[in-house]
């Protein structure tokens, strides 16, 4: 009986797990829902302004603006990668940390790499190995664009004053509740157009070409950073959903086989004590 007691106890046990896995997986799947809504609004925006961008850049050698398009040789490089502050979100926070590992070894060996993390999961590890000059937990409290501006506007800062000689993005690109893609995207400096198709045409610039200089580089840099963040905490609810989901899953199953093997030890308990009775009466007969 102490084997069915100990059964009984763990079947006990996973129902209660089964109740914390499903109740995260539907908290995860709401705020899915708006993350989703508003990152699906805001990329074709965010997509248009960089593409903007990379065509006005080609001429911002030397003018206002030309600061943050100038192609320097790499020898400092500040990456930043995007994780989350919670766990129990799959590989998602172990992939990006993975990324980042894996592009410093791969890309800059030799060279001076500085991190910038964001998000407390990826501060944790990459804080024992590697240099990390800042940490924003924060953001994540009060997602908003004014929030990520001061981000970006320190990142800027701190490439505009020579500091690092280009900036990376790492982060999980959302594509839908089970799919995140790591992405390294750069962020400074502004990478030219590939695209040939505005070569020949001529722009007229109103009020002028430095007054929107002025204005475009930062907001679309911000932008972009709101994107990358808004990315990754999509990415974020629907890995955890999925991973709710599948440990509710598991442990269902899990359940189920306990209950099973519970049931044949007890049937097997009941056998042993009929036949012992029987036994017993047999032997006051003879």
């Amino acid at each position: 009986m102490a084997n069915l007691k100990e059964i009984r106890n763990r079947i006990t046990s996973i129902g209660s797990t089964m109740q914390i896995t499903s109740a995260m997986k539907m908290v995860s799947a709401a705020k899915l829902k708006k993350a989703q809504d508003a990152i699906t609004q805001m990329r074709p925006y965010a997509d248009k302004l960089t593409e903007l961008l990379q065509s006005l850049s080609a001429t911002l050698e030397g003018e206002v603006g030309g600061v943050y398009s100038k192609q320097k040789e790499v020898s400092k490089v500040l990456l930043v990668p995007i994780t989350s502050n919670r766990g129990l979100c799959g590989g998602f926070n172990s992939s990006i940390i993975k990324a980042s590992i894996q592009n410093m070894e791969d890309n800059y060996k030799g060279k001076q790499v500085d991190l910038l993390t964001i998000g407390k999961k990826g501060n944790d590890i990459l804080s024992k190995n590697y240099t990390v000059i800042e940490n924003h937990n924060e953001v994540f409290d009060d997602l908003t664009f004014a929030n990520v501006s001061v981000i970006a506007e320190r990142i800027m800062s701190l490439f505009a004053e020579g500091q690092y000689d280009k900036v990376e993005l790492v982060y999980n690109r959302f594509k839908n509740a089970a799919t995140q893609i790591e992405t390294i995207e750069q962020f400074l400096p502004i990478k030219p157009s590939e695209s040939k198709s505005t070569t020949n045409f001529d722009y007229l610039f109103e009020p002028s070409k430095s007054e929107i200089v002025l204005e475009l580089i930062p907001k679309s840099l911000k932008t972009q950073l709101y994107k990358a963040i808004r990315d990754s905490f999509a990415s974020e609810h629907g890995a955890r959903m999925t991973a709710m989901h599948k440990a509710t899953d598991n442990a269902t199953e899990l359940r189920d086989d306990l209950l099973l093997t519970y049931n044949k030890a007890r049937q097997a308990a009941i056998t042993n004590e009929i036949l012992e009775i029987v036994g017993g009466a047999e032997a006051l007969n003879n």
